[in-house]
């Protein structure tokens, strides 16, 4: 990087949840004038992701889609608002609907087409009609492609990595018909054209294989052969996609219907997560080097909002993550702490407090140092500097003093009450402010704020 260069701002995080708060991190950006850089976990396996993993392999690209789309830049343009709405459009549930609708799209017969011009259209067709002879080319008797509530950003970014044979240069043509800005990048924590799966130990022995296992209920899949029998090895066998002969059953499931409400707690807490080979067998995966190399040039590194085990650590243990990050020249490492506990920071028995999702994070970029050993709790703050947190009901615990003493500066922001629910949100200019407040920035404090901080 050059010498005279801001040196940017590198956010963690995973989709929908930190999709809140883009506009906050874009305004932080835009104040410290610098390079922002999201860093997006590639191994969810679930919804429409499923199914294109499943037929087409490479990596699990919805969260990296749907980041993309939503930096596109809020003005009076209907070719972008149409191209917002394009690439986030979902098929309908109904398997017959969805593969009508899909090729009345391919075909251009279609409502989502006002409004976007003639090249862009012509440009994004023929992406889609790549896609969609690949996967005519690809139907067999025992198996062909499911369009139900398929995403066609998925598969537009699908097609792009099979036509280019590159992800980096897929996610280049969609950011560039997107019009996100150069100064924000989207990374994605490997650069991959191969499928890259998840596993989660938990404390009482039990491992969950796959990331949609871990983040939604499904029966937990250990690694040992007595779970899988002789017939489900050779029914899935027989199938012919993208996976490998003998590939554990459950990494070839389809989960593509799966609810995110009403979730069921683990047996026990998460202790660790790893990354795991088709067998089932662990590997130890390096990071995008573009990653790497933005981490080293960053001022501050934030882990934003999301889930704990699917959105954050599996970009953390990745090789070279945790030695960037434990950088001293890196003042801020900023935790935006959840604004309550999930599936998997539970069970809700004895659910996580921020100290655990500090130790969570801390071991997870050991981890990618090659540590195997518990972390040392002093040494939290070579990766967690400052916690900025919500205070209200259903909110995690948070020690105050217990961080302080380990040299962790903390924030208290009051949020707002979800109508209807028992649980906080974050007020995105509270937040703004702290982020600002934490990074330094000097300036006038907006007077009708100035209570939503506590530091």
């Amino acid at each position: 990087m050059s010498a005279n260069k801001t040196k940017g701002i590198v956010v963690f995080s995973g989709g929908s949840a930190a999709n809140n708060l883009v506009d906050v991190f874009s305004t932080i950006r835009e104040h410290k004038n610098c390079e922002l850089s999201y860093v997006i976990p590639i191994s969810d396996n679930g919804g429409s992701s499923s199914e294109l993993i499943r037929v087409f392999g490479g990596p699990g690209i919805g969260d990296v889609r749907s980041r993309l789309v939503r930096l596109i830049p809020d003005h009076d343009d209907s070719e972008k608002a149409a191209i917002k709405v394009f690439f986030n459009y979902r098929l309908p549930k109904d398997r017959v609907a969805a593969k009508l609708e899909w090729l009345q799209i391919v075909d251009a017969d279609h409502a989502l087409w006002d409004n976007i011009s003639t090249a862009e259209k012509e440009l994004m067709r023929a992406i889609l009609n790549l896609i969609n002879f690949e996967i005519v080319k690809r139907v067999r008797a025992s198996s062909t492609f499911d369009f139900s509530g398929a995403s066609i950003g998925n598969l537009f970014l699908t097609g792009a990595r099979l036509f280019t044979g590159s992800f980096e240069s897929a996610i280049y043509l969609l950011s560039s018909i997107c019009s996100v800005p150069a100064h924000t990048t989207v990374l994605p924590a490997i650069n991959t054209n191969f499928t890259n799966h998840i596993s989660a130990g938990l404390a009482d022995g039990t491992i969950i294989t796959g990331q949609n296992s871990i983040s939604h209920p499904s029966e937990a899949t250990a690694l040992d052969a007595s779970t899988t029998t002789p017939s489900e090895t050779s029914e899935t066998d027989a199938i012919e996609d993208a996976n490998l002969p003998g590939t554990l059953p459950t990494l070839r499931k389809q989960y593509i219907n799966f609810s995110k409400d009403d979730e069921e707690d683990l047996s026990a807490r998460i202790e660790r997560l790893w990354y795991i080979n088709p067998y089932g067998q662990e590997i130890r995966l390096a990071a995008n080097p573009r990653v790497v190399q933005a981490v080293k040039d960053a001022q501050a590194v934030i882990y934003s909002i999301g889930s704990l085990y699917t959105s954050l650590i599996p970009s953390l243990i990745l090789k070279g993550v945790g030695a960037a990050i434990s950088n001293p020249t890196i003042r801020h490492k900023i935790l935006i702490l959840n604004s309550t506990n999930d599936r998997e920071t539970g069970p809700s028995t004895s659910p996580f407090t921020a100290l655990d999702f500090i130790a969570a994070i801390a071991k997870g970029c050991a981890e990618s140092r090659g540590w195997d050993g518990e972390v040392d709790e002093y040494d939290y703050r070579s990766y967690v500097t400052h916690l900025i947190y919500l205070a209200g009901p259903g909110t995690p615990k948070v020690d105050t003093d217990a961080l302080q003493k380990l040299g962790i500066e903390t924030m208290k922001v009051y949020g707002r009450k979800v109508e209807g629910e028992n649980y906080m949100r974050y007020d995105e200019k509270a937040l703004m402010q702290a982020l600002e407040v934490t990074l330094g920035r000097r300036g006038r404090v907006d007077r009708l704020r100035r209570n939503t901080l506590e530091g």
